[in-house]
């Protein structure tokens, strides 16, 4: 029998009436009776509930082998405790145990599962049954108190908890993974669709291209018989040959010729794009001398750029060569050059030079002119496009130049790029292969 006093037990406050060992020997016979029936009732061989009597207070009076077994207090131990001691500290701190019993004393029964300690402190899940005890006389004598350890069969509950949601994910999963195969076979199928769209837009093109240069090769073969002629007919009379001709006739020739080399230009400027186009363009992989390209080229247009007054200067440079198809190099500078007289104006500057970085080779034309507003750059390059063409620089031409000089440096394994600032000038760079020694 424990001798705790009554400020010694848990969960006691002041008020409490406590527990008093000495008063079961002074309740007489009567009282010998009640414990023998509550001895009798509840103190046999259950191993399977903890039954267990308590005062009016909670201090606990009897103890049976089942509350034993799974609660880990002999009856010396705990016999005389108050049985807050098998809560939880968040229980008593919101003092349960205690309203546990004015529950159960003001209906009679009280009925609860939740955590429990055991007198190691493990805790385990457990349902609760406190019943109020009564005497003859309707007043409150104790109370009966019954916990089962529920611990297994909650974990099967949440294992079972557990299993249901897993299942239900994996369900959910299955279903979201058809929406999404569905989805997918759907946009499989609308992409085909249009592929065989684009693949039938992609040969109406191919064609249309293929017809056009066909077009094109066609007219420019039938205007070059004509303008040869002209021509031809312009330099015999220019000769004299059909008889002396007066200054202003010879003036009026000489404008006759350069028109027709300008429209002669034209017209094999785009018959070279429609070659390039139609892939008719072969190229030969020689070691081309960059000087003697460069000064070829520069040749071709010094008197062009004389007579516009633009200065054009060639800079020595390394005696590399090139791997690639020498006139079309020099059919490159020379687009290069007249485009860089073009749109230079009078007093301006053409610096050509070329370096070598490794097993790459460059040629830069930079120039004195109008520049490239830094929203056009992208443009250049584009067929029939004329960056500078306007009202005030009213340029000639078809802008196949720059078009086809970049298709020719980018079939030669090389590049044609550009750096411009309005107002300044520009730069353009070809890039090719480098010869070996």
């Amino acid at each position: 029998m424990s001798e705790n006093t009554p400020s010694d037990l848990p969960g006691w406050t002041p008020g409490d009436e406590g527990f008093d060992p000495d008063s079961l020997d002074r309740q007489g016979s009567d009282g010998s009776t009640m414990l023998a029936d509550l001895h009798r009732l509840l103190i046999e061989s259950v191993r399977d509930y903890a039954i267990f009597a308590l005062d009016k207070t909670g201090h606990i009076l009897t103890w049976n082998p089942g509350a034993q077994r799974f609660k880990g207090y002999t009856a010396d131990e705990i016999i005389g405790q108050h049985f807050s001691v098998f809560y939880p500290p968040e229980d008593i701190a919101t003092r349960k145990p205690w309203w546990e019993l004015e529950v159960a004393e003001e209906e009679g029964r009280f009925e609860d599962e939740g955590w429990r300690l055991r007198k190691d402190g493990t805790r385990f899940w457990a349902n609760v049954v406190i019943t109020a005890l009564r005497g003859e006389g309707g007043e409150l004598v104790g109370f009966a108190k019954v916990t089962r350890d529920l611990t297994e069969r909650r974990a099967g509950e949440l294992r079972a908890v557990e299993d249901a949601r897993r299942l239900a994910a994996e369900e959910t999963g299955r279903v979201m993974a058809e929406e999404r195969a569905t989805e997918l076979a759907e946009l499989n199928e609308r992409l085909r669709v249009q592929a065989e769209e684009l693949d039938q837009r992609k040969r109406e093109a191919e064609e249309a291209n293929r017809m056009k240069s066909e077009f094109l090769a066609a007219m420019s073969h039938e205007l070059r018989t004509p303008l040869n002629a002209i021509g031809g007919y312009a330099e015999l009379l220019a000769m004299g040959v059909h008889g002396p001709i007066t200054p202003g006739q010879k003036s009026a020739l000489e404008r006759v010729q350069r028109n027709q080399q300008h429209l002669l230009g034209l017209i094999n400027d785009i018959l070279n794009f429609s070659r390039l186009e139609a892939g008719e363009v072969t190229y030969a992989r020689d070691p081309v001398p960059l000087r003697e390209s460069i000064a070829a080229a520069a040749q071709m247009v010094a008197v062009s750029a004389e007579r516009k007054g633009v200065e054009m200067e060639v800079r020595e440079g390394p005696g590399v060569a090139a791997l690639a198809d020498g006139p079309k190099v020099e059919q490159i500078l020379l687009n290069l050059l007249s485009n860089a007289i073009k749109f230079t104006e009078s007093g301006g500057r053409i610096t050509l030079e070329h370096q070598a970085e490794g097993d790459r080779v460059r040629i830069l034309v930079r120039d004195t002119g109008i520049g490239i507003p830094a929203d056009q750059i992208d443009q250049v390059f584009e067929p029939f496009v004329q960056v500078g063409r306007s009202l005030t620089h009213p340029a000639e031409g078809t802008g196949l130049g720059l078009a086809i000089s970049r298709e020719l440096a980018r079939a030669m394994g090389g590049d044609l790029t550009v750096r411009s600032e309005e107002g300044t000038g520009s730069v353009f760079t070809v890039t090719l292969p480098r010869a070996t020694d």
